[in-house]
């Protein structure tokens, strides 16, 4: 291998694992597990965010000081030691950054607080993305704080704020728990002491105290979708990106980190050249590096959502996405098209809606428009509207038409948003997929609009598509790019995923549930592309921000194979619940039980003797309840987060423990019941996911804890402490596959899978590095259930093959169709390899291929799974 080859490869994680760290599970305690991943085979430990972080965050994103490793992680002193433990245990980190975002915490966001007290004069004023020229006059100048709980002329008159010199004697407004900077006139030194003078001097701040509830409508600066209290960072400044990332340098530079995973990327002004700019400063701190590692390639991957026909674009210089377009696919492939007909007879029937899931996405953004990105949508309208104004062949463009004409075109938008942008020369890209996106949405979008509303679509594709540097016009396009993700998210993931529960396995960050499974074929022609443009992005099939489990995803998968029974058992809890109903009539509605009845299925656990003590009874069903409260708030049809519907509410949470009435013959009971019958081949989806994931070409990445079942709700359920105690007990466990086939309930099938899996990974690092990816095909009376594929380095070969919709073959009491069933099912390797003896790399078994064939009654004699290498 060329020097050239050899940097491109060196340093590109084997396989992550991703921690969760906050103060619960610190430092010290991902320490202590160094040796359980090293074990398992994990190259690089990936962690969640280390700079600090507001007091008590579980998640790390509310960033209050870039400069500082979190010392509720253990600090600085912590990380290190950590580092240290994993470098000598032959592991790597990569860690989760944060450019687009910092906690708006003025208590302990020194940058915040210093543009609070002094505007447009502090330093940092220009650090946050505020808009200090707001169309408002009254916001001229300063930042709107929604953060009062009741109107301000109400809270001042009800006494709600005080006024305090601090220890380090300066002047601070006091509002319940949060402490403000109070700058004073010139030349006073005293604090107002009635009302009126109160008034007067928080009229003079920097900053413009206001109900909460007016947030969304009149704030003057860009936040995280639609959360006020974190605030956009201007990262596209040169001195930002500088103070941002001076500790991520410094540690990469350092070889305490090897790699970076890059949150919400589309939050940025322009993503393309930020990408750019952090791949050459990495790529310039690489030779300083100490050791072997100034050899290693910077591994550099971004969270980034892709539409279906949406391509990575290879001027960003990184190493690929974080896997969501994995796991989407993965998923897909072990759905079965054939379900689709009669679950979408049952969602109508539920439901009484027809429409596809694109509507329903339509709807969600004209929601999101028009109820929570107003002050981000009223800003790009005002910014569009002074600009026609202002020129003599535009002037009569409307506020009215430029809002419908915008409001239109983005509802069509298919993906997270356009890349039009000043991205220097010397890293040209192709536009070709921005411009016939954008024309197909401009042209769905004139079919709405009336004549001036056509002309002011044109004039707003105008400055999108317009390339050249005229301030107003990238001000323009920068800020329309931006609100793009925001509205896709809210919309889609956040408001439709939560009304459409046709088959909730589908309802996943990155998929579409609008398309109930995808073919072998253009999985296999997926993978293909992988390997040939990101053979080095990340493979997910878990994240802390899934909706569902990877095998929760699995179990409800079952039901496209099983679409008939399922809408049965469902018309038979209804028939049941049907007094029940009658008798409380404010819900849930049948949209809401349709989820519900799929969330039970998706996490009842494996072994149902797990729910037999009250108190894990009572924690599952407080599980559900949290998830319920989040899908009615979020789905927006029955209140929101902001105006709840508590009767709806309380109604809802009634009636789960109303399904538990009956005891053993109760609705739940039946429920838990259906779950444990598809239990066995939900367990084999699991199981062919897994293999898949660390198969295919590309990084695969272990979410935390779940080499178990995965079962997990939406967040926070699935930021749960895992028990690794219970982990490194099953890793150490060496009973055989037998047993483990026969407990398989207890996960430790899935954990040891990875774990062999990834030992062959370690054994054969190019094959799976650099493979190539050739689809295989199956014969037989079950060929439809057979996935296989080649990777094939030198001399090295590896045949993965996996079960599939097996729903109606599966054993009834195990994970795996038994072998006499394949009958005369066989896949296809090639007349070249004649008679050929393979081993699994996971059980052992030799394996014979005749002819070029190997029959699948050999592949599967043990496993529902097998990784066959050459011998």
């Amino acid at each position: 291998m060329n020097e050239a080859a050899d940097l491109t490869h060196a340093g590109v994680p084997r396989a992550t694992a991703r921690l969760q760290l906050h103060a619960a599970f610190t430092f010290a305690d991902a320490e202590s597990l160094v040796p359980y991943y090293a074990g398992l085979g994990i190259s690089h430990l990936y962690l969640s965010p280390i700079t600090a972080a507001r007091p008590g965050s579980t998640h790390g994103y509310d960033v209050i000081d870039f400069t500082r490793i979190n010392p509720e992680l253990g600090g600085e002193e912590g990380f290190l030691s950590l580092a240290r433990r994993a470098r000598d245990a032959g592991l790597g980190i990569v860690i989760d950054i944060v450019p687009n975002h910092m906690a708006a915490d003025a208590t302990h966001n020194a940058w915040w607080r210093d543009v609070l007290a002094h505007g447009t004069q502090s330093e940092y004023a220009h650090y946050f993305d505020i808009d200090w020229q707001s169309p408002d006059p009254d916001l001229r100048g300063k930042v709107l704080l929604p953060i009062l709980g009741d109107p301000y002329w109400d809270a001042l008159n009800a006494g709600r704020f005080t006024t305090r010199w601090n220890d380090a004697g300066e002047s601070m407004l006091q509002y319940g728990d949060l402490a403000l900077p109070l700058t004073l006139p010139p030349g006073v030194d005293t604090l107002p002491e009635d009302t009126a003078a109160l008034h007067r001097l928080l009229e003079r701040q920097h900053y413009r105290l206001a109900w909460w509830r007016t947030g969304a409508a009149t704030l003057n600066r860009r936040r995280f979708f639609e959360i006020t209290e974190l605030a956009g960072v201007r990262e596209e400044a040169d001195d930002v990106f500088e103070a941002v990332h001076a500790l991520v340098f410094r540690l990469y530079r350092e070889g305490w980190i090897d790699g970076l995973r890059i949150d919400h990327v589309d939050g940025l002004a322009d993503p393309a050249r930020y990408c750019q700019r952090v791949r050459e400063r990495l790529d310039t701190l690489r030779p300083g590096r100490p050791g072997d590692l100034a050899r290693m390639h910077p591994w550099l991957v971004i969270e980034k959502i892709l539409g279906e026909h949406e391509p990575l674009p290879p001027n960003w210089r990184v190493d690929g996405t974080t896997g969501y377009d994995f796991m989407d696919e993965v998923s897909a492939v072990l759905h079965d098209t054939h379900g689709e007909a009669p679950l979408n007879m049952l969602w109508m029937q539920i439901s009484g809606d027809a429409r596809p899931f694109s509507a329903y996405v339509h709807a969600g953004r004209h929601r999101v428009l028009a109820r929570h990105l107003v002050a981000e949508f009223d800003g790009v309208c005002h910014r569009l509207h002074t600009v026609a104004r202002a020129n003599p062949g535009t002037r009569d463009l409307t506020l009215h038409a430029l809002r419908h004409a915008l409001t239109a075109f983005l509802c069509e938008i298919p993906v997270y948003r356009s890349y039009y942008a000043s991205t220097p020369a010397d890293h040209p890209r192709d536009t070709t997929f921005d411009a016939e996106m954008i024309g197909t949405a401009a042209n769905h979008a004139r079919l709405h609009l009336a004549p001036d509303e056509t002309a002011a679509l044109d004039f707003i594709l105008g400055f999108l598509r317009d390339e050249g540097d005229d301030e107003p016009a990238i001000a323009i396009r920068t800020k329309l790019q931006q609100l793009m993700p925001a509205l896709a998210a809210k919309s889609t993931e956040d408001t439709a995923f939560y009304r459409y529960g046709r088959l909730l396995s589908r309802n996943e960050v990155g998929s579409d549930p609008g398309t109930m499974a995808m073919a072998p074929e253009r999985f296999h022609a997926r993978m293909q592309t992988r390997r040939e443009h990101w053979p080095h992005g990340m493979l997910a099939v878990a994240t802390h921000d899934h909706k569902r489990g990877e095998d929760a995803r699995m179990r409800l998968a079952v039901l496209s194979e099983l679409a008939e029974e399922w809408a049965e058992a469902v018309a038979g809890w209804e028939a049941r619940l049907a007094p029940l109903l009658l008798a409380s009539p404010h819900g849930p509605d049948g949209v809401d039980r349709l989820m519900l009845y799929q969330t039970l299925i998706g996490a009842w656990p494996a072994d149902s003797q797990s729910l037999s003590t009250e108190n894990a009874q009572k924690d599952f069903i407080d599980r559900i309840l949290a998830w319920q409260q989040k899908s009615i708030r979020e789905a927006k049809r029955h209140g929101s987060w902001t105006h709840p519907d508590l009767a709806y509410e309380s109604a809802s949470e009634a009636f789960l423990p109303a399904l538990a009435m009956g005891d053993a013959q109760s609705v739940l009971e039946d429920i838990g019941r259906f779950a444990e019958r598809i239990g066995p081949c939900a367990a084999l989806n699991g199981l062919a996911q897994s293999l898949l994931q660390l198969t295919a070409p590309g990084v695969p990445d272990r979410y935390q804890g779940n080499e178990g079942w995965d079962f997990s709700l939406v967040d926070p359920d699935n930021r749960r402490a895992p028990d690794y105690a219970r982990l490194r007990n099953q890793l150490e466990c060496r009973a055989g596959w037998a047993q483990w086939l026969t407990r398989w309930r207890d996960g430790r099938i899935k954990q040891q899978l990875i774990r062999s899996a990834l030992s062959v990974r370690r054994e054969h690092p190019s094959l799976f590095a650099q493979g190539s990816y050739e689809p295989l095909q199956a014969s037989g009376e079950l060929a439809q259930s057979v996935l296989a594929f080649r990777r094939r380095q030198g001399n090295a070969q590896a045949v993965v093959a996996v079960t599939r919709l097996a729903a109606r073959h599966v054993d009834p009491s195990l994970p795996r169709i038994p072998p006499h069933c394949w009958r005369d099912t066989g896949i296809h390797i090639g007349d070249g390899d004649g008679d050929v003896q393979w081993l699994d790399a996971l059980t052992g078994n030799a394996v014979s291929a005749q002819a070029g064939w190997l029959r699948a009654r050999d592949v599967f004699a043990m496993l529902p799974v097998a990784l066959l290498i050459r011998t």
